[in-house]
């Protein structure tokens, strides 16, 4: 089979940063599906964890964490799909990527692909998708059905990326007025688009703008972009008894103790945890992500797919990792055909 992967961390700039190479074809055992790809999508994860490991072994390392596919075959002890399903996911971190033609996946963690959308569409949700689902309703325990006669609050922070375009969209039918964050025009006009009640500049004092538009302080800030940059803002915003959520590492220790005195709760999501250690909760990721191809289908979530290449080899996916080091995308790039 046809796959994109590397050797060694280098710069995207160079020709072998991403090769394109041929393999053995997978075999599916126990619970694993293999998928005959359709589409990818790229993730800020794909370059940390391209300049950051390098390969082990005679083969080039494969890396890539969003798929959409049909199911060719199925391990012994599977029971939620069969060949010919269509499905989206987005894999395991411990294990081959999804810039292959055919993949293997634990089915626990792939969810039925929404009827209404494209496999490139489809392609555009999984990592994210599972990313936000998490961070909101089982990190945060935000309820999916509001529960007062007020609609709480929530500050996204980086709400043009991936993650963000579907957070706004999520927190949106769980009833959240939400305020995001963007610095651009086109960012700006993006997450409006997508559903956001209020769009503040997180290059300004992030405080001093919620005052202005009424917003003494806030129950959940779920941050997406520098938690070294904004840890000082967020301990000032967040109200007291509030949750703060974070998917981005710091650079440097930071401080918990502006949190005693409001007894704020402070949490990380990193969607790979579950399959990495095989928690005994990896089935909610294939029910979540089932749950959202259902709202998809009813037209209550939009695919955030913003860029489209083609076909899915060593030189396009230079394009995509490059757009994302620059850190300049919004929505998702995906990539179709090998």
């Amino acid at each position: 089979m046809k796959a994109v992967g590397y050797f060694q961390s280098l710069p995207i700039n160079n020709e072998e940063s991403l090769i394109d190479f041929t393999i053995e074809n997978p075999v599916p055992k126990g619970h694993d599906l293999l998928i005959s790809i359709q589409a990818i999508s790229v993730n800020p994860v794909d370059t940390k964890i391209r300049n950051s490991k390098k390969a082990e072994g005679s083969e080039p390392m494969i890396i890539g964490w969003d798929a959409s596919g049909i199911v060719e075959a199925v391990g012994e002890d599977c029971t939620l799909f069969q060949p010919g399903d269509e499905v989206y996911y987005a894999g395991d971190i411990t294990r081959a990527g999804t810039y292959s033609e055919y993949h293997l996946v634990d089915e626990r963690i792939v969810g039925k692909k929404p009827s209404s959308l494209s496999f490139e569409e489809a392609a555009a949700l999984p990592l994210t998708t599972i990313t936000a689902w998490e961070a909101l309703f089982e990190r945060m325990r935000i309820p999916q059905i509001p529960t007062g006669d007020q609609s709480p609050a929530i500050l996204i922070i980086g709400g043009a990326g991936g993650v963000g375009s579907i957070a706004i969209q999520l927190a949106k039918w769980a009833g959240l007025t939400v305020i995001s964050t963007a610095s651009r025009k086109e960012t700006t006009d993006w997450v409006k688009e997508l559903g956001a009640d209020h769009v503040i500049n997180h290059h300004e004092s992030i405080p001093t703008q919620l005052k202005n538009i009424g917003f003494d302080h806030i129950p959940y800030i779920l941050c997406l972009n520098s938690t070294d940059t904004h840890w000082e803002a967020m301990s000032e915003a967040i109200e007291a008894e509030g949750t703060i959520c974070s998917i981005v590492e710091t650079d440097q220790p930071l401080s918990l103790n502006p949190l005693k005195d409001k007894s704020v709760t402070f949490t990380w999501e990193f969607m790979f945890t579950r399959a990495k250690h095989q928690t005994p909760t990896m089935i909610k990721q294939h029910e979540l992500l089932n749950s959202v191809a259902s709202l998809v289908d009813k037209g209550k979530i939009r695919t955030t797919l913003k860029q489209l290449l083609s076909p899915i080899n060593a030189e396009q996916l230079k394009k995509a990792h490059t757009a994302i080091e620059e850190g300049s995308t919004i929505g998702k790039i995906v990539l179709k055909d090998f």
